[in-house]
This record gives structure tokens, C-alpha cells and sequence, in this order.
């Protein structure tokens, strides 16, 4: 059985307690293992069913925010209609896009990203409705490189929104972030305490829109804005665990 760190099992009883809970969390890395072939990504078995349960409960709402497509997280996440989808770092919600979407400029980035890609094994492009990634996880060091630094230039130059993550940089063609997604869904939600878990780079910008009875839970190393800290997936399940043993008994 896995041991939570003492503050976070007490953050967590808190959290419990208050009278609205919105619980979120990234997807990738933090619900479901980081593997080689992103299609391959699920979550946990356990995590899953916390969170299922969570969304049962009486004045509780339960998000996934990712930056995968809408439709992708539909699908790989497996979740119920009574859990909120975010997808494209907070650009896709599952009532519709969060802002208008630049198709013609998204066709024309995607296709310099491909040209990029071209002749660089393992490196990769990924097309979103509001945006386009460059994936290098299974590239050489030399290519993966040389691709991010080409990538980075063409969406500079066309005014793109550019975000980085784990051997991967997106670029969108609409302005929105994970911490925007946040502070939507805690109005929708009148949310009155918010626990996000997340791993990446991106993870951090909803980790800044935390507030005093929140809970921000880094999955993993590295430096970060979240009071709290977990190593793996297998330990935010513990966690989502933890949470919905303290809300079923408040």
C-alpha cells in the first residue's frame, strides 16, 4: 500500500471537507503511465475508479485537463459522461472550444511541421483541432534537437501560442492554458476547493491559479509552483483513493 507524505494526506483531508470539490487532473504521466507509444497510454485501473466515484458523489465534480484532443482523451481516458473533458491544454471543452480557431493558419503551420519532420526518425507531428504538436521522444538526441529548434522558429514567426513539454512543443493558434481551463471550471463548477494533479511543464500554469483551500500535487521531479509532491501515477491513485474515502465520510 502506498504511504502519501503526511502534509498531502492532511491537504487532502481538508479538501475533503469543504462544502464544493472540483477535482482535476492532467492525463499523460499523471492518470495514465508515460510509454513510448502515446496511443498506447491509459490510466490506471485504480485511478480510474476514484475518480468515477469522485463524479458520484454529492457536491463534487471531477475534470481531466490534457493536452491531448478532445476526442483522443475521450477515447484513451474511457471516462463517463458525469467526469468534465478539457483537451488541448484547455482549448477543447466538452460544451465546445473556448475561443474562436484560426483553421487556415493551423493548416499552414502543420504543414511546415511536417516538411520538419521529414527524414527525422521518431520525430513526429500530431494535429489538434486548435493546435499541432512536434514530438521527439523516440527521435536521437541530435534530431530531436535540431527539430524543436526548426519547430520553435516557424511558430514564432506565425504568432503562435508555444508550449513546452516532455520532448514535445505545441503550438496553438487560439491564446488558452491549463490554468485558464482551471479557473473556468471552478466558476462552471462553483467549486469552493480545487486538487490538480499533473506532471509537466504545461501542469504548472494550473498549479499558479491555486488558492489557499486548494491542492496543486506535482506527479514526479522537477521544479514546480505545487505545494505537493508524488512520484508516480500508482501514488496519485492513492491519493484520488484517499480523497474519496475523507468526501464519502464527511
Amino acid at each position: 500500500m502506498t504511504n502519501l507524505p503526511s502534509d498531502l494526506e492532511k491537504a487532502l483531508d481538508d479538501a475533503a471537507a469543504t462544502p464544493r470539490l472540483l477535482v482535476a487532473s492532467d492525463f499523460d504521466g499523471t492518470l495514465a503511465p508515460i510509454v513510448d507509444d502515446p496511443a498506447k497510454a491509459r490510466p490506471l485501473a485504480r485511478a480510474a475508479a476514484a475518480l468515477v466515484a469522485l463524479a458520484e458523489l454529492p457536491s463534487t465534480d471531477v475534470a481531466l485537463v490534457s493536452g491531448r484532443a478532445l476526442a483522443v482523451l475521450r477515447e484513451y481516458s474511457g471516462m463517463p459522461a458525469s467526469v468534465h473533458l478539457v483537451g488541448s491544454h484547455g482549448a477543447e471543452f466538452d460544451t465546445g472550444f473556448a475561443h474562436d480557431v484560426d483553421d487556415a493558419l493551423l493548416a499552414t503551420i502543420t504543414a511546415e511541421l511536417e516538411t520538419i519532420a521529414e527524414g527525422r526518425p521518431g520525430v513526429t507531428v500530431e494535429t489538434k483541432p486548435a493546435s499541432v504538436a512536434v514530438h521527439v521522444r523516440n527521435a536521437s538526441a541530435e534530431d530531436g534537437a535540431a527539430a524543436l529548434d526548426e519547430a520553435r522558429a516557424v511558430g514564432e514567426a506565425a504568432g503562435t501560442e508555444i508550449t513546452s513539454g516532455k520532448a514535445v512543443l505545441e503550438f496553438a493558434v487560439i491564446s488558452t492554458d491549463k490554468g485558464e481551463a482551471v479557473d473556468i471550471l471552478r466558476e462552471q463548477t462553483t467549486a469552493t476547493a480545487v486538487t490538480f494533479f499533473g506532471d509537466d511543464v504545461t501542469d504548472e500554469k494550473a498549479f499558479r491559479r491555486m488558492r489557499t483551500a486548494d491542492v496543486g500535487v506535482k506527479v514526479g521531479s522537477g521544479e514546480t509552483l505545487a505545494r505537493h509532491r508524488v512520484s508516480s501515477p500508482d501514488d496519485v491513485a492513492a491519493a484520488l483513493e484517499h480523497l474519496l474515502r475523507r468526501r464519502r465520510d464527511r
